[in-house]
């Protein structure tokens, strides 16, 4: 598991650690992520039909980038608690968004303090690629908090090559 970090410019909040996994496989991708903390003061998105839908990131949700190594272009992945998706393809950053290809099934469940989200990824990701892997915490009083592997200076950006910092070689044998 990689430990996100909290940008310096967030307070902090009733999550205290988020924490995440990537693996790539043979049609795409699996991936965890695990928010520990005070569960119940923040907003988790009910659940609901598991569709592709806009705006996900407007309240609590998880977010993979994925960009094949010299490449400008990237994949962003929104991944709901209610077990709505997003895949968008960017030409280079923020550039000629879209919708991208792919099928996103997600399980979420609570084990104590953590929330735990689950996703398998159908969906082309070259290899090798820059990952990045992030989380937007909204609490019950409307405050976000946003968490990645890391952060470029400023505000949060995480459309930023900054962010892809894991580096995926392939799927094991």
């Amino acid at each position: 598991m990689h430990h996100l970090t909290l940008h310096p410019n967030c307070l902090a909040g009733p999550i205290t650690a988020i924490s995440a996994s990537i693996e790539p496989t043979k049609s795409g991708c699996r991936t965890t992520f695990r928010a520990t903390g005070d569960l119940d003061s923040i907003i988790i998105p009910a659940g609901d039909d598991p569709l592709r839908t806009d705006n996900l990131w407007k309240t609590t949700c998880f977010e993979i980038f994925w960009q094949p190594c010299g490449g400008a272009h990237y994949r962003e992945f929104n991944l709901s608690p209610s077990t709505r998706w997003a895949c968008y393809d960017f030409d280079d950053f923020r550039l000629n968004s879209r919708d991208g290809p792919a099928q996103v099934v997600i399980q979420c469940r609570r084990e104590g303090d953590a929330l735990i989200v689950e996703a398998d990824i159908t969906s082309e990701l070259p290899l090798p690629a820059d990952v990045a892997l992030n989380g937007i915490i909204e609490d019950e009083q409307g405050n976000i908090q946003f968490w990645a592997l890391a952060f470029q200076p400023g505000k949060a950006e995480f459309h930023s090559k900054v962010c892809r910092i894991l580096e995926l070689e392939g799927p094991k044998a």
